[in-house]
């Protein structure tokens, strides 16, 4: 990078801020996402507040040089990797919670704030945020919000996008926006903060976040369900779901998730079972509800159905489920994680697809799912060091989104689009939708600075 470039965003930034040691830059190159491409960093710079980073996007509109935004470099989809000469931006040290109002039930955070410490810091204060990525100890919440971030617990509250009340953003030119409000409700104007949540840093930079909470609910109770037939699982969720039970958490784990499981934690989980029903209930009378939902699965064609008695026993099981992708980790030396989201009714068809798609290319796919959502997590496992199987893995990868979107589904429901998922994205967009898009993206960023390369 030019030494001019360098000089000129350390002349407004605090000491220590601009980091141009290549085996310190080379850490910021890429987030956790296979199969995605990643530049050299020309120089990274770990901001502290709105100041700096309004100084580093101006430097970079007068200078040119591309921006890409960053929190944890957590994500699944190449969206924060680094672009040859860019300036890589952190925004982990913005890290302060300031402000949780039980009145009003928000909260107004930093974007380098991590999930589960905002989670703890309001659950202290009786209230409860309740979007929750498996991340959920690593990741930001500007990253969060950039991906459209889901979790466990999106069957019965929703994604980060139900929570987002309004944010300051910092555009391509260093101005600083406002958008939306604070306030139970508010309609004024075109709705701007829906349209930076799910973003992935293309439109400006987020630097602060007003989020809603709700009251803490009871402690959620548990109950597993066993089944012989991925089929008869599905047909569970169908039931449960038009049954208008409304769940806290509704897992679903393939016979692959199963045994991957078994093989790290032996955990004595039955390797007859071909799909395991996860689900918990966090209302007044959750055990009633288990039992309703558990003769559900009975009559849907459960092998074993089996409901805790007690918070304790409810974590033993959805252990196994905690532990999925980390088992899965260990089949082999690399993971491709997909999130492809399907109507619920067609649950079935994805999870038998995949399981087509895997024996058709000789490799092992486990999938886990956000049943209640139909947001299932095909996760393909390969020899990174074998270019034959690494090729294999792509090309599952590709066959599995291409399935999802003939179910009616969508490439993505809670990782975003970044690099993986561009040509994707095209796909289920169509020209208009992408050209459209791209208009938006040229008013916000008409230079093209913010995270180049990304989204489409």
């Amino acid at each position: 990078m030019d030494n001019d470039v360098i000089a000129q965003l350390a002349a407004g930034l605090p000491e220590g801020a601009v980091l141009t040691d290549p085996d310190v830059t080379g850490a910021y190159a890429h987030d956790m996402a296979s199969f995605s491409a990643a530049g050299v960093p020309g120089v990274v710079v770990v901001v502290r507040s709105v100041e700096d980073v309004q100084h580093v996007m101006r430097t970079a509109t007068a200078t040119g040089v591309p921006v890409v935004p960053q929190g944890a470099r957590t994500g699944l989809s190449g969206g924060a990797n680094a672009s040859d000469g860019c300036i890589v931006l952190s925004l982990a040290k913005m890290d302060r919670i300031l402000e949780i109002d039980p009145v009003d039930r928000i909260a107004v955070v930093e974007p380098g704030v991590i999930n589960a410490v905002l989670s703890r810091a309001v659950g202290e204060r009786g209230l409860y945020y309740p979007p929750d990525p498996s991340s959920w100890e690593m990741c930001t919440i500007g990253g969060n919000i950039g991906t459209g971030a889901g979790g466990l617990c999106c069957v019965k509250y929703g994604v980060t996008a139900e929570y987002v009340l309004g944010l300051d953003v910092v555009l391509a030119d260093g101005r600083l926006l406002s958008t939306g409000r604070r306030t139970a409700k508010g309609v004024a104007g075109y709705d701007l903060t829906r349209l930076f949540v799910g973003s992935e840093g293309t439109l400006g930079i987020v630097v602060k976040a007003v989020l809603a909470l709700k009251p803490a609910p009871p402690q959620q109770l548990a109950l597993v369900a066993e089944f012989g037939s991925t089929a008869d699982a599905c047909a569970a969720v169908c039931s449960i779901m038009e049954s208008g039970h409304v769940p806290s958490l509704l897992e679903l784990m393939d016979a692959t998730t199963i045994g991957a499981v078994n093989k790290m934690a032996n955990m004595g989980l039955p390797e007859s079972t071909e799909a395991m029903l996860l689900a918990a209930f966090d209302t007044a009378d959750p055990a009633a509800d288990l039992a309703a939902l558990g003769a559900l699965c009975t009559a849907a064609g459960a092998t074993d159905v089996v409901p805790a008695e007690d918070a304790a026993e409810s974590e033993l099981l959805l252990q196994a489920r905690r532990l999925a992708l980390t088992a899965l980790e260990k089949v082999s030396t690399a993971t491709m994680i997909d999130d492809v989201c399907v109507p619920r009714a067609k649950l079935a068809d994805m999870l038998d697809g995949t399981a087509a798609i895997a024996a058709r290319y000789g490799l092992t796919i486990g999938v886990c799912a956000h049943a209640g959502d139909g947001n299932t997590h095909p996760v393909v496992c390969f020899d990174a060091h074998d270019p034959d199987e690494s090729a294999r893995a792509r090309e599952s990868f590709d066959e599995i989104m291409a399935l999802g979107l003939e179910l009616g589904g969508t490439i993505t429901g809670e990782h975003g689009v970044g690099l993986l998922k561009k040509e994707w994205l095209a796909r289920e967009l169509g020209p208009t939708g992408v050209e459209l898009q791209r208009g938006v993206k040229a008013v916000f960023d008409p230079l093209g600075l913010l995270n180049p390369g990304k989204m489409f």
